[in-house]
């Protein structure tokens, strides 16, 4: 049964082969003229469906994703909520990356892919981790563990580029914010921080290369992991590609982009540094968070009635490596049964699969202890440089 604008295009060439004027047919069906010659073109009776739509699909497609790669997308998002591992879009972009999956797709068209095979639902319950458990820092009292991030490259209206290492302490929520033009000399900002907020017992970081050194050198100690030796604090590196662990620092970085960098009018690094220590102090006077009972950060560390250890003396010039102290690694083992210690690799037993290890290091005996769901697995000498 043809449709009525169908029926338009059957009449219309109808009554042109019996005579009729192309403008008298278009105009009494209310057409244009444009209308009336497509289908004049179009028009075949060699071809019974002539008057039928055409399909306005491209012929070729050259930036569709190939068959493979979609079906790999789908694979690798099964396997790892299979697993009763995170299997969102981006965590299967890190999987196909560790797979080697070319060519690797972005994470938008993960999404997309995931959306057209309906595998975008999610598990029922709370999530529960296979495996060991994480290993998890102490944060219950102030200066326990102190939580590091960069945020940036941001720019000001002059234009200025900068960067905000934005330090929380996991317990009293106490923030300390250090703007800098470069990322260079980070552990000066480290040691800012601290002035204000006490030196904690552990410091915990992302994999980033200011923060731990350079991976030319994965044994050198930068200056930050040295900093923190030299103040007793055990400085520790979050799994490689897992933010959330870091998360309070993270959530925090969400409130001073929505309350900070969005709203306050900045133009050189002076306002700019004065700003974000307002923003400081302001946020740890008045900002009331649930975990805390509805408390300021300030309020529940004068509750605790913690005693704060500070840095004294004059700021730290380039430090030397230092004698004594430990720090830590935390990794994820994968298939590949790897250990990577900013880019040193060493090889692991098959039991290690799919578990997190605590890769420690002894400053003074220079060795490696490994760690699995807090019982040693291995030991092995570690010559730092």
């Amino acid at each position: 049964m043809c449709t009525q604008d169908e029926h338009d295009r059957i009449l219309a060439m109808e009554r042109y082969h019996g005579g009729e004027r192309p403008k008298a047919i278009y105009t009494s069906l209310g057409h244009s003229r444009y209308w009336f010659y497509k289908w004049l073109k179009r028009c075949d009776i060699k071809d019974p469906q002539w008057f039928k739509d055409k399909s306005k699909r491209p012929l070729t497609s050259p930036y569709r994703t190939p068959r493979e790669v979609e079906k790999i997308v789908c694979l690798t998002r099964l396997n790892l909520y299979n697993q009763g591992t995170f299997c969102g879009a981006q965590a299967i972009l890190w999987q196909m990356a560790e797979d080697g999956v070319q060519p690797l797709p972005s994470e938008a068209t993960i999404k997309r892919i995931l959306r057209q095979n309906d595998l975008t639902h999610k598990r029922t319950g709370r999530y529960e981790p296979k495996g060991k458990k994480y290993p998890k820092l102490p944060d219950q009292r102030p200066n326990d563990s102190h939580q590091f991030d960069f945020v940036g490259p941001c720019y000001l209206t002059k234009p200025l580029r900068f960067y905000s290492l934005n330090v929380i302490d996991a317990a009293s929520r106490r923030c300390a914010i250090e703007a800098m033009t470069s990322r260079a000399d980070v552990y000066l900002s480290v040691w800012n921080a601290w002035k204000r907020l006490g030196i904690p017992r552990f410091a915990q970081f992302d994999n980033a290369m200011e923060f731990y050194g350079s991976p030319q050198y994965p044994r050198g100690m930068g200056q930050v992991i040295r900093l923190c030796l030299s103040y007793g604090v055990e400085a520790v590196f979050i799994p490689i590609r897992e933010p959330w662990r870091n998360g309070k620092v993270e959530k925090f970085n969400d409130h001073w982009a929505e309350k900070f960098f969005s709203r306050v009018q900045m133009e050189d690094e002076k306002t700019l540094k004065g700003e974000s220590l307002e923003f400081e102090a302001r946020h740890n006077h008045t900002w009331r968070y649930s975990p805390l009972g509805g408390k300021t950060p300030l309020t529940f560390l004068k509750e605790s009635q913690a005693k704060l250890r500070f840095p004294t003396g004059p700021k730290p010039s380039r430090l030397g490596k230092p004698k004594k102290g430990k720090y830590h690694v935390m990794r994820f083992i994968r298939s590949d049964l790897c250990l990577d210690i900013f880019g040193e690799k060493f090889p692991m037993p098959a039991e290690l699969k799919y578990e997190y290890v605590r890769a420690t290091i002894d400053v003074r005996r220079e060795t490696l202890h490994l760690y699995s769901d807090g019982v040693k697995a291995a030991e092995m000498p570690y010559k730092l440089h």
